[in-house]
């Protein structure tokens, strides 16, 4: 069973953007679903790098469309961005040292500050991003 499961309430009317919020929260299942099948350190360690590679992608997407058109609350979402790319290159750095109680902690806090985000945060930016032609 996932543990986030998409649904409309996660739009934020941005297609490019959508796909992408997909995408991260089909790696947060795939990192759950191995930690609930007991797979390897290797396995999860990969899941874990794949997901910091595509989260600082997603990320790039986000101010890209920032910087185009002049997105009033730029400074404070990348400010999220950054604080949330510095907690998990953390959790990384403190499961490849072997934390045991780790893999439990990545996935809440992860679950948690995704939908949170995207509910709260991201969802602020898609009237202002629609009005000005970005769908």
């Amino acid at each position: 069973m996932s543990l986030i499961t998409w649904d409309d309430s996660y739009s934020v009317k941005v297609e490019e953007i959508d796909v992408q919020h997909q995408k991260l929260i089909s790696l947060i299942n795939d990192l759950n679903d191995g930690m609930e099948a007991g797979k390897s350190k290797e396995i999860l360690g990969a899941i874990i790098d794949e997901l910091v590679k595509y989260t600082r992608y997603h990320f790039e997407t986000e101010e890209k469309y920032f910087a185009q058109i002049n997105y009033p609350e730029t400074r404070a979402h990348e400010k999220e961005h950054n604080d949330f790319v510095k907690q998990v290159a953390e959790f990384q750095e403190r499961f490849e040292k072997g934390s045991a109680l780790l893999s439990v902690e990545i996935i809440t806090f992860l679950k948690k500050w995704l939908t949170e985000h995207i509910k709260g945060t991201d969802q602020k930016y898609s009237e202002y991003f629609n009005e000005r032609g970005i769908y």
